[in-house]
């Protein structure tokens, strides 16, 4: 392993802060070498679980000069407040999905970069995955033609286990349920595979017998700017699921994943589907295709270790995660004007425009 690894600082010692040590522990690009949480118990064992140290407070880790940036796995809620911390102490910040609870408070991490010319990474990692790097290859190639049409799915059951002890339960911190929670990770899959989203029209419902405040069963249908359509659907109470499939002129593409590996990227290749269809070929005819192995988290890990060397961003760009919480809230706004086409830009503005205000106040 190399001894040159860019050193950065984990802020949420959860179940995620591990996913991505572990993630970390197989590159030679970058190294986790300290943790903060607000809870003593919980640093003391991710301490003993990760072999990390865990500092005593947020102040001790930002002021260790060997550290370039933080990764932060906490509530959305706080991805603003502690992003501005970092930023402010001159590390580049590497936060996960959505950018931020609120599209305002992600508009303002983004303006973080040019205040304290540091870079922002935002962990949507699906676009990362093997599969869909090859689909996205076989678009670039014109290998299948002109792309008009695509469709993606993400669901698991998550709604038939809520209780109202489960943030998930909430209207107010999980808006539209998987709708906010997986259709968000399939919404940046298809700005990277299909270019600029223009418009959303959505519709949800609420079936699981639970009872939670949130809907558990959405489809968003897209316009791009180049006149493709597509729609993401994504339900809470069924076997996951993650799929993409991509249809062209000349051909179709298909990649899914068994979803039980998700935690585990490394791993996806070995029971993951991935088809082309050419020409007029029926599905009897599709070629079957390898898909290579590699690891969603540890190259994102990667990505946030070059910009923290170069001081460039990468593809994981806080714009990207801004336009995924516009579509969002798009999507949420055409259920409520019962699936009426509502405009990504109308939602940047008004944004921007509370943003503006909230300053000034």
């Amino acid at each position: 392993m190399s001894t040159n690894r860019v050193k950065v600082g984990i802020v949420g010692l959860g179940r995620w802060a591990k996913v991505l040590t572990k993630a970390s522990k197989s590159s030679d690009q970058i190294e986790i070498v300290s943790g903060y949480s607000r809870s003593e118990d919980t640093r003391q064992a991710f301490g003993r679980e990760m072999g990390i140290s865990a500092v005593p407070d947020l102040k001790t880790l930002l002021a260790d000069p060997q550290i370039a940036g933080v990764i932060l796995t906490v509530p959305n809620e706080q991805h603003l407040p502690l992003a501005r911390e970092v930023a402010m102490a001159g590390k580049h910040v590497y936060t996960e999905k959505p950018i931020a609870a609120t599209l305002e408070d992600g508009l303002e991490i983004e303006a973080l970069e040019s205040r304290f010319g540091i870079t922002i990474t935002v962990g949507h990692s699906a676009r990362l995955m093997a599969g869909i790097r090859r689909i996205r290859e076989a678009i670039d190639a014109g290998e299948l033609g002109r792309v008009g049409f695509m469709e993606a799915n993400f669901s698991n059951e998550r709604a038939l286990e809520l209780t109202p002890a489960t943030w998930r339960w909430y209207k107010s911190r999980a808006p539209g349920g998987p709708l906010s929670q997986l259709a968000i990770h399939q919404f940046d899959v298809l700005h990277y595979l299909g270019g600029e989203i223009v418009e959303a029209s959505a519709v949800a419902s609420k079936l699981s017998p639970v009872g939670a405040e949130v809907d558990d069963q959405s489809m968003t249908l897209l316009k791009f700017a180049d006149g493709k359509v597509g729609y993401v659907g994504s339900c809470w109470t069924s076997p996951g699921v993650f799929a993409v499939r991509v249809f062209g002129s000349k051909g179709l593409m298909h990649y899914e994943i068994d979803f039980g590996t998700w935690d585990t990227p490394s791993k996806l290749h070995e029971n993951s589907t991935l088809y082309i269809q050419r020409g007029k070929d029926g599905y009897a005819k599709r070629e079957e295709l390898k898909v290579p192995e590699s690891d969603m988290f540890r190259i994102e890990l990667e990505m946030f270790a070059a910009s923290c060397r170069s001081g460039r961003s990468n593809e994981l760009t806080a714009h990207n995660g801004n336009v995924a919480v516009a579509v969002v809230n798009a999507a949420l706004r055409s259920i409520e004007r019962r699936g009426q086409l509502v405009a990504i830009a109308e939602m940047i503005a008004e944004a921007r425009s509370r943003e503006g205000a909230r300053h000034v106040a």
